[in-house]
């Protein structure tokens, strides 16, 4: 089975220029920005969105606010699928990589792999095979072993030789906020990550990224609105640097702003208890070109894409390469 499935490593720049691959999903936030007539405007004021917050929360021997810039690869995994003598691939994940660079010393240091998340598979899972399981049912509920394989997935890349290959670190994830939860400060403040919160109850995210061997916590960094979301398998606090921290607060919560306004851009900020609200009003836009209604449209037509050519075609062998013990 270890030769059958293997793991390969695609990485492509994200920047003014950047025109989405064939295999990646559509729905994902930046090829999302990289559409229509104003693809390069879009991404050009995001990149300057991601430097100016990165310098902002940056700001110690930065007087003008300009010395750090980051710059941003897309990581995509495929998975190798080599049986009775047919090959395939598959892109599983879809990360993005941050890099920094320190104008002032000419230096660049590597941020954090992971910030935004994308699979086809989660697409399948939540916009396939989800509605499928609880149509025509009284109740909510969860089909048997929901979100296994995709986590399974996850850890063995997470544990593969060509993981560690290319990276030294483990990923750290970075979403919005339920909006189907509380949220209640607590006493603890970081430098970087800014004031802790925590939730009343764990998602239905949670369980599935629990699934993945990734835990959340849930931080507003200073001059944000609403807390972001951290999924991480180590921790948090101590395996990463300030500026590998910030490098991912800066590129999440610009995505954030652009993608949900009305949590991330509202023009107040999120109290000792938070309620996230897509239907808040008092917010602002940014400049930046955004179809939700199309995008969440496109997650169901990508998850049945997922289930004709991954799903049902690798099945067996799919489930038998899970069963085996993960790390």
């Amino acid at each position: 089975m270890k030769k059958e499935i293997t793991f390969t490593i695609k990485s492509l720049r994200f920047d003014e220029d950047y025109n989405p691959s064939e295999n990646t999903r559509i729905t994902t936030n930046f090829a999302n920005l990289a559409r229509g007539e104003k693809r390069q405007e879009n991404l050009r004021n995001t990149l300057v969105m991601i430097d100016n917050r990165f310098n902002s929360l940056a700001h110690w021997d930065n007087p003008v606010g300009d010395r750090y810039s980051v710059e941003l690869d897309i990581i995509t995994a495929q998975l190798n699928i080599n049986i009775a003598g047919k090959s395939d691939v598959f892109p599983v994940i879809e990360v993005l990589k941050t890099n920094i660079v320190d104008k002032k010393t000419h230096e660049r240091f590597e941020g954090i792999l992971g910030n935004n998340f994308s699979s086809y598979v989660r697409d399948y899972d939540f916009s396939v095979l989800l509605p499928e399981h609880n149509k025509n049912k009284s109740g909510f509920s969860l089909p048997d072993d929901f979100g296994v394989l995709h986590g399974d997935i996850f850890k063995r890349f997470i544990n593969s030789d060509i993981y560690k290959e290319f990276f030294n670190k483990t990923p750290v994830i970075c979403l919005s906020v339920s909006s189907k939860n509380t949220y209640y400060r607590t006493g603890n403040q970081h430098p970087v990550l800014g004031i802790e919160y925590q939730q009343d109850e764990p998602s239905l995210t949670d369980e599935y990224f629990a699934k993945m061997g990734l835990r959340a916590r849930y931080f507003m960094p200073e001059n944000s609105v609403a807390p972001l979301a951290f999924y991480f398998s180590g921790d948090l606090l101590s395996d990463y640097t300030n500026l590998e921290l910030i490098s991912t607060i800066s590129t999440m919560e610009t995505f954030q702003k652009i993608y949900r306004p009305e949590i991330y851009n509202a023009n107040s900020a999120a109290g000792k208890q938070y309620q996230p609200s897509l239907n808040f009003q008092d917010y602002s836009l940014t400049r930046i070109v955004y179809d939700r209604e199309e995008r969440s449209q496109l997650a169901v037509e990508q998850g049945k894409f997922t289930e004709e050519h991954f799903i049902k075609p690798y099945q067996t062998v799919l489930k038998q390469w899970s069963a085996h013990s993960v790390l």
